[in-house]
């Protein structure tokens, strides 16, 4: 059973490689070799990611590992479109520091003529939405203030013993 599907199509002038399904251990050589030999041809790629619903860390991999191989050819890889799930995933593994991510398809290939700060507000915006989910919550009787005392005298009773 194939639980990924790839493909490619030309988006002003570029390569986009969309990716439907589940990337996961499974399919991960299958995407490195497709990638690579979009390289070979094409420095900058673009990976749509509006219909992959799940990575794991060994589609992680196959992404990285594409990059790596465009960037020693002088170009990139390019992530458009992911889905809330793969977004969220990116962000835990801090790949969002280390790819290019659009909000789509057109905006990645206008984005490839930028540099890629110009791309860190739409991740902004884009990580905004992401950042509630990792917000460290208090418990409502607990202050700020108090609990930088409690921690302080937990650090001073560790020093004592």
């Amino acid at each position: 059973m194939v639980s990924l599907d790839l493909s490619t199509r030309e988006c002003d002038g570029r390569v986009v490689v969309a990716l439907c399904g589940e990337l996961d251990v499974a399919d991960a050589a299958r995407v490195v070799a497709a990638l690579a030999a979009v390289t070979g041809r094409q420095r900058e790629i673009i990976v749509d990611l509006a219909g992959l619903e799940f990575i794991d860390s060994s589609g992680l991999a196959a992404l990285a590992c594409a990059r790596k191989q465009a960037r020693h050819a002088g170009g990139d890889v390019l992530l458009a479109a992911p889905q809330e799930q793969v977004l969220r995933f990116l962000a835990l593994t801090r790949m969002l520091d280390v790819f290019s991510v659009h909000a789509s398809v057109d905006e990645a290939a206008g984005g490839a003529r930028r540099s890629r700060q110009a791309a860190v507000p739409v991740l902004q915006r884009r990580r905004g939405g992401l950042s509630r989910l990792f917000a460290i919550k208090r418990p409502a009787d607990t202050s700020p203030e108090e609990g930088k005392h409690r921690n302080l005298r937990k650090r001073a009773q560790g020093a004592r013993a």
